[in-house]
């Protein structure tokens, strides 16, 4: 059956003009912007207390110097360069459902595709920075970046730390604009509903929307055109972070095998942190009838999947290092497992291989609750991961006189729980503003599945 023509759809979706009740998907999803709701307020509490705690936290070590942070001798990339790595693998996840599967047409992204875009957005620009922060002085941030001066210097095009300025800013400009893109329908909604000064901030951000089949058809090219730009990102940023440590012959890092690796647990990552971000949201605003068991299960399938290639990865990293000979790679993994950093080593194992193998079970990849918990462990997992790569090799090279033992200050935990809840401030600020689920998108679905002769859509 042919599709309805796109002003069939423009109409549908936004309504006759004299429609006497507004649709029922446009009030359960915009219901998570009013009122108020205590988890969301004592979640926002704690979040804004963190950002306060690890602002402060900031400021001692700007003054104090970066000393507080625990960097030694030869251990000088710790925590801030862990968890950076960490915030760009998070941000994965938003562009491979929004973008790609986008192109794969693959419509059971359209209920968690608004979520995990923020959970993208808010990502990269924690990740962001932690660069900033790891240098110490943060007023001297524009070294980074090559512009021309009077003092004649320039930044060094052949180092992988200069690819990462452009590779990270290219990817948060796609996402951004891949986001707001996707939200002008779901705002002009927001506008029709608003009144004061919420009518007036959407007014301004629909830039004009009305639903028209013309601008649905230039917005679906729009989207077509940056989910094909966006596509190649998934694979170039986290392949030229994981160049920070590959062009490097530190023992551990130097191995061709670490672009696919690091994308491969970059989407692993990803996706467990859109269920732990999504689970609370879809349970405190009562958000089931959207996003739903089938949503779960089809993103449980994908953490399964990455979470082989991972095991793989770290199989083939032993391998490789018994198989060489070379006595120090030999060395440094065997430290990773056994040496002064074995838990990290293991819980890494455990969190990120051993546990996802429960999904093979169809009853687990439905089961909510589980999902969560196991999730939560992945993203530790993760984290744990990076440790593992940046510290044991770093802390463990070639000459034994220089070997160190790294652990992280009081200072740098701050830090860290401080970036988890930066990110969780925006994300429960987005809620309360823009429509979490993309309404249009839900609604197509559900057109089409009122279709004569169609079997119905998830």
């Amino acid at each position: 059956m042919a599709p309805p023509p796109a002003s069939a759809v423009a109409d549908a979706m936004n309504g006759p003009r004299s429609a006497p009740r507004e649709s029922q998907t446009n009030v359960d999803i915009m219901a998570v912007t009013k009122g108020f709701h205590w988890p969301w307020f004592i979640a926002l509490v704690f979040a804004v207390s963190g950002v306060l705690m690890a602002a402060g936290a900031l400021v001692w070590q700007t003054y104090e110097g970066l000393g507080v942070a625990g960097y030694q001798a030869p251990v000088f990339w710790g925590v801030y360069i862990i968890t950076f790595v960490f915030w760009i693998g998070i941000g994965h996840a938003g562009t491979l459902i929004s973008a790609i599967l986008f192109l794969f047409r693959a419509k059971w992204r359209n209920a968690i595709n608004r979520g995990a875009e923020t959970m993208t957005v808010f990502a990269v620009l924690t990740a962001a920075l932690f660069p900033l922060i790891h240098i110490g002085r943060l007023w001297k941030f524009y070294y980074l970046l090559p512009y021309p001066n009077q003092r004649y210097l320039w930044v060094n095009f052949k180092s992988p730390l200069l690819w990462d300025v452009f590779a990270v800013n290219t990817y948060l400009t796609i996402s951004v604009l891949f986001f707001i893109v996707g939200l002008i329908p779901d705002i002009a909604i927001a506008r029709d509903r608003a009144v004061g000064w919420k009518k007036v901030v959407y007014t301004i951000a629909a830039a004009g929307w009305q639903g028209t089949g013309k601008q649905w058809k230039a917005h679906n090219r729009t989207i077509l055109h940056l989910s094909g730009i966006a596509t190649p990102l998934v694979l170039s940023v986290h392949s030229i972070v994981s160049w920070d440590f590959a062009m490097s012959i530190v023992p551990g890092w130097h191995a061709t095998i670490f672009a696919p690796y690091f994308v491969a647990g970059a989407i692993f990552g990803g996706f467990a942190m859109v269920i732990v971000v999504m689970v609370p949201v879809r349970r405190i605003f009562r958000l089931e009838r959207y996003i739903t068991d089938y949503h779960f299960e089809n993103m449980s399938r994908f953490i399964l999947f990455t979470s082989i290639i991972c095991g793989y990865a770290y199989l083939a990293e032993y391998f490789i290092a018994w198989y060489s000979g070379v006595e120090a790679e030999q060395t440094s993994f065997w430290l990773r497992a056994f040496g002064p950093y074995w838990f990290s080593t293991w819980c890494m194992i455990i969190f990120n291989v051993v546990f996802p193998q429960l999904l093979w079970f169809k009853k687990l990849r439905t089961n909510v609750p589980f999902l969560f918990v196991l999730c939560f462990f992945i993203n530790l997992g993760m984290w744990f991961e990076r440790y593992v790569i940046i510290i044991t090799s770093l802390s463990r090279e070639y000459i034994p006189a220089a070997w160190g033992l790294y652990i992280p200050s009081t200072v740098e935990l701050m830090v860290l729980v401080g970036s988890f809840c930066w990110f969780s401030m925006f994300f429960l600020l987005f809620l309360k503003m823009f429509p979490i689920i993309a309404i249009s998108e839900v609604k197509e679905l559900e057109i089409h599945a009122r279709e004569p002769g169609h079997g119905g859509a998830h």
